[in-house]
């Protein structure tokens, strides 16, 4: 990624100043950078290891976003009854709220309504 970003705006001296030191104090860094081995992964499965739930294999695909190649998006989805669906399950119960739960419940029209009367 830092090749491919190196590569959209050749002048940027704080990318270059960064390339510069990562250079100077790692010989892995420099045989990789002059390698030129630039890949984009636009799919594939990251591993992510949550400090409640554990790991999770999460499946990715990127899309672009219009006319600007430095802006895509990138979606993250667990495999259906999978191990890692059932961990994001669990987290997302735990973020709902009162209110998300307020909202989801459907109002009670057993009792009546307020009203004003009116003399006619």
């Amino acid at each position: 990624m830092l090749r491919a970003e190196a590569g959209r705006d050749l002048y940027d001296r704080r990318l270059t100043d960064l390339i510069g030191e990562l250079s100077t104090r790692s010989e892995e860094f420099r045989h990789r950078w002059a390698a030129h081995n630039v890949r984009m992964h636009t799919t594939g499965v990251k591993l992510l290891h949550h400090p409640v739930v554990g790991d999770l294999d999460l499946p990715f695909e990127t899309f672009p976003v219009g006319g600007d190649p430095s802006q895509f998006l990138l979606t993250y989805t667990a495999e259906p009854a999978s191990p890692s669906q059932d961990a994001l399950n669990l987290l997302a119960s735990w973020a709902a709220t009162d209110d998300d739960i307020e909202r989801s419940t459907p109002a009670d029209d057993s009792e009546p309504a307020d009203s004003t009367e009116t003399p006619d």
